[in-house]
């Protein structure tokens, strides 16, 4: 088994990474070969709708633009799971996120009709961190994630499995930043008491999609 974990947030030891590090170690348990990639340190935009990836003499499952992301590409659709974790901007998944997103899933779309270009099967992680109360988050963030969730299961032809971490620590000290809309106390109370169990949930993920 091969599962690549993919930061998607530009912290590299904050919510996100704590989360997907637990999700590796629960892969290595499971005696998956694992690796580790920090998205934020690749050079690379979305798609530029070249349409490479689309012209009859091309090979099917690949992007060909030029940058950091393709050679990535390539490791996902080569591996058994991909876990990518993501903070929540905006209410919405990180613009790196998007990025991978968008280029992934267009090379494995066929314009054809029909199922996808893509044959093989990978199963998909993602991982949530976020600022929002679990409640909103259910009731109105969960379903808005649907759609993208459900095009990378197409896509990759595998489970899609979601973990997401709510109200979670933002800063180490509050004192210097104008953040007075959130309690420091229950942040740090939420990073004691709740985020454990977060961490657990994390660990466990990677353990069940590696163990496939």
């Amino acid at each position: 088994m091969k599962t690549i974990f993919i930061n998607a947030s530009p912290r590299k030891e904050w919510n996100t990474a704590l989360m997907l590090k637990e999700a590796q170690r629960g892969a290595e348990e499971a005696s998956a070969e694992t690796e580790y990639v920090d998205l934020y340190d690749l050079s690379f935009t979305g798609c530029r709708s070249c349409l490479a990836c689309k012209r009859k003499e091309a090979d099917k499952n690949k992007c060909y633009w030029n940058d950091d992301l393709s050679p990535l590409i390539d490791k996902i659709l080569h591996a058994d799971a991909v876990i990518i974790g993501s903070p929540i901007y905006l209410g919405q998944p990180s613009a790196g996120f998007r990025a991978l997103y968008e280029r992934l899933v267009f090379c494995c779309l066929s314009y054809d009709g029909g199922p996808g270009y893509f044959k093989g099967k990978v199963n998909v992680g993602l991982i949530y961190t976020m600022n929002a109360p679990r409640d909103y988050y259910e009731k109105n963030l969960r379903p808005a994630f649907e759609g993208t969730e459900h095009f990378l299961g197409v896509s990759l032809r595998g489970d899609v499995k979601v973990v997401a971490a709510c109200e979670t620590l933002q800063v180490d000290d509050y004192s210097k930043y104008n953040m007075a809309a959130f309690s420091e106390t229950v942040r740090r109370e939420g990073r004691e008491k709740r985020f454990p169990k977060d961490l657990e949930a994390a660990h466990k993920l990677g353990f069940e999609l590696s163990s496939r």
